[in-house]
């Protein structure tokens, strides 16, 4: 059952993910599947494994009846775009996308959209219950329609964006031997922007340094490119559904490209996660926004955004949702082009930045623990939290839609145990830096005592 995530299914290949559990797998999806419809598009990334998990997957969805539209190796958005178009004169029911993300080489996993609603949660843990009762279904012909779907996704954006042509602005970008490149340099091309790319060539043991972007030393080559000659930059994981955006000033995480994306919308939806800075609910909604507090986890977005009829979403680590103008899906290329949208209107980026309150913000701390123990020890924590030490700071308010977001007079702490890791994750924010630091030191002394007590 491990396999089985909040958001995907996600292992090691071969220990983990063999034959007989993927094609099990594609055989027990094509029962979610068939409701809706006979083709599902799946597509890879550049894990050397990508291609053969593909096979395993495609014999269980045919054996459960589904036809097979393969892209091949596409960024994840690719994969997601196929959702809203026609293919090969057939539209997909559903997609999946084999990849790691931003996992070790050694992982692969499944993102899966059914209905274009991501499949997640309590269905994927039922699914991982059922999977080992299954039979292993019996080969049938091989029915795959290989479909040419990153042209099309790389033409509409061509067009989307051919008012940023010929651009002055110096574009340099980091795909991580990821599969960004697959799209952006012709993107580029086309649209005759001066753009340089470092490591763009997929390559899935990642030999120049890790794809996630939201981890501060994996920026540092495209730090030093950005120096050297370029005027924006713009950094990709594994599968290209999170980006970083580096002006010569800024790292700008996902929080604050949401400020600055909704600067065109006229008062706009925008939905946030629980680790997003207050800076930017406040400001949005003093803009005339309305900004809503969610969860952490891009299907738990995605899934909001649709009821709420959102514009937008944001994760701090990168993934930013567009339903303006857009389908409702992480997309890091999108976002990419949305950026140098506003650069091309003449948004300033670095000195919208310099007008907002100055806080003092973490980055993501995490706290390891195991895959066992860190849901027990966000209740503990919780009960930990009703009767707080004499010298606790004083709480104003919990927020516990994902986790617990502490409200202090100056600032905020959050925990939250990782859907996808065997992590407690932790952030604080204050108006002043020692007040920030008294919170994490604070939190952090009450997360070690739930560790005591669990282990006592």
């Amino acid at each position: 059952m491990s396999i089985y995530r909040e958001y995907d299914i996600r292992g090691i290949f071969q220990e983990e993910l063999n034959e007989e559990t993927i094609t099990r797998l594609g055989y027990a999806l094509a029962d979610e599947m068939r409701h809706f419809g006979e083709y599902v598009a799946v597509g890879y990334d550049a894990r050397s494994h990508s291609p053969i998990l593909f096979e395993y997957l495609t014999a269980g969805l045919n054996a459960g009846g589904m036809t097979v539209l393969g892209m091949g190796m596409v960024p994840t958005p690719v994969n997601y775009f196929c959702n809203y178009h026609e293919f090969a004169g057939v539209t997909a029911c559903a997609s999946v996308m084999i990849t790691g993300s931003h996992n070790p080489s050694e992982y692969n996993g499944f993102k899966i959209t059914i209905d274009k609603l991501p499949f997640f949660g309590e269905s994927i843990y039922a699914l991982g219950r059922t999977i080992d009762i299954l039979p292993f279904p019996l080969k049938v012909p091989r029915k795959v329609i290989e479909i040419d779907a990153l042209t099309e996704y790389k033409n509409y954006m061509i067009r989307e964006f051919a008012h940023l042509r010929g651009m002055k602005e110096k574009i340099v970008y980091d795909c991580g031997n990821g599969v960004a490149g697959l799209g952006l340099i012709d993107i580029f091309a086309a649209l005759e922007l001066d753009a340089y790319g470092i490591y763009t060539d997929p390559d899935g043991t990642f030999p120049n340094h890790h794809p996630d972007p939201s981890e501060e030393h994996n920026l540092e080559d495209i730090k030093a490119v950005l120096q050297e000659r370029g005027d924006i930059a713009f950094a990709y994981d594994g599968d290209s559904d999170r980006i970083a955006v580096l002006t010569h000033k800024n790292n700008i995480k996902g929080d604050m490209m949401a400020l600055l994306f909704a600067l065109k919308m006229t008062n706009p939806i925008v939905i946030g996660e629980v680790k997003c800075s207050q800076v930017m609910y406040d400001t949005l909604r003093a803009r005339g926004a309305t900004a809503v507090m969610y969860k952490t986890g891009h299907s738990n977005l995605k899934v909001k955004m649709k009821e709420l009829h959102a514009h937008l979403a944001c994760e701090v680590s990168g993934h930013v949702f567009f339903a303006d103008r857009y389908f409702g899906y992480d997309d890091a290329i999108y976002a990419t082009l949305r950026m140098l949208e506003l650069i091309h209107e003449g948004i300033d980026l670095d000195g919208e930045l310099a007008q907002l309150p100055q806080v003092f913000s973490t980055e993501e701390i995490k706290v390891k623990t195991t895959e066992h123990e860190k849901f027990p020890l966000m209740t503990r924590l919780k009960e930990l939290l009703q009767t707080p030490p004499a010298d606790f700071p004083p709480i104003i308010e919990i927020i516990d839609v994902d986790g617990v977001r502490v409200i202090f007079d100056k600032g905020w702490g959050l925990v939250r145990a990782s859907n996808t890791t065997p992590v407690l994750v932790t952030r604080f924010e204050s108006t002043e830096a020692s007040e920030a630091i008294r919170y994490e030191t604070a939190l952090n002394a009450l997360i070690a005592n739930a560790q005591h007590q669990l282990k006592g």
